[in-house]
Parts: C-alpha cells; sequence; structure tokens
C-alpha cells in the first residue's frame, strides 16, 4: 500500500507542476498585440470567366 500513496503523491507533484507552469504563464506573460497583414491573391476575388461554349466540369 505505501508504493500506491507514493505514486500518487508523485502524481499529485507532477499535476501540481503543470498548474503552476500553466498559471505562473498566464500572469506574467503579457501577449504583444501587432497588425496582420494577408495578401490574397487576384485569382482567388476575381476568378478568370470560362469561356461560353464550354462546359464548367469538362
Amino acid at each position: 500500500m505505501p508504493t500506491l500513496f507514493r505514486f500518487l503523491f508523485f502524481c499529485a507533484t507532477i499535476a501540481g507542476m503543470i498548474y503552476l507552469a500553466m498559471w505562473s504563464l498566464v500572469v506574467f506573460v503579457e501577449p504583444r498585440e501587432r497588425d496582420v497583414t494577408v495578401r490574397i491573391p487576384s485569382e482567388r476575388l476575381n476568378p478568370p470567366e470560362q469561356a461560353v461554349d464550354q462546359e464548367p466540369g469538362r
């Protein structure tokens, strides 16, 4: 039975360290705001027109 308590104590210690690391990241790290520019190709905005005599998909 002492081995089970030792294992549970070890798991609780590891979980506590992970929780402490996550908490410290939330409290001490401030995200930086910055502008994001996404370039969209003109072919996506204005697709080329298909010829009238051609059927789509062929």
